[in-house]
């Protein structure tokens, strides 16, 4: 799937299942609530927290929410994701395309 189809995708399903999008303010507060959560989750797997009791391990799950949310504002907003990405990677190409090859503290 491509993220243009994703973002259709998304539409589509809001328009069917969701009966509207949230207000862009409201997203915003949920997309941060998601990266929250994903965050949660990589402490605990990655970091020195351990799970609770009933917790698990459901990282995957965590960042496709966290796309959700973050196709839905785009989807919003008129923003073409697709585009934006190769805009990025271009301007990071660009700026830091020597920057981190000499940066002596990755290389281990």
């Amino acid at each position: 799937m491509t993220i243009k189809e994703a973002q259709e995708l998304v539409d589509r399903w809001i328009k069917e299942y969701g009966v509207r999008y949230f207000s862009e303010l409201t997203n915003m507060a949920v997309l941060t609530e998601e990266v929250g959560e994903l965050a949660r989750v990589i402490a605990r797997k990655y970091g020195d927290q351990s799970f609770k009791e009933g917790e698990h391990d459901n990282l995957g799950e965590e960042m496709a929410d966290v796309l959700w949310v973050l196709l839905c504002l785009a989807n919003q907003t008129g923003v073409d994701l697709t585009e934006e990405l190769q805009k990025n990677i271009e301007k990071k190409t660009q700026r830091d395309s020597l920057r981190h090859i000499h940066n002596k503290k990755l290389m281990a």
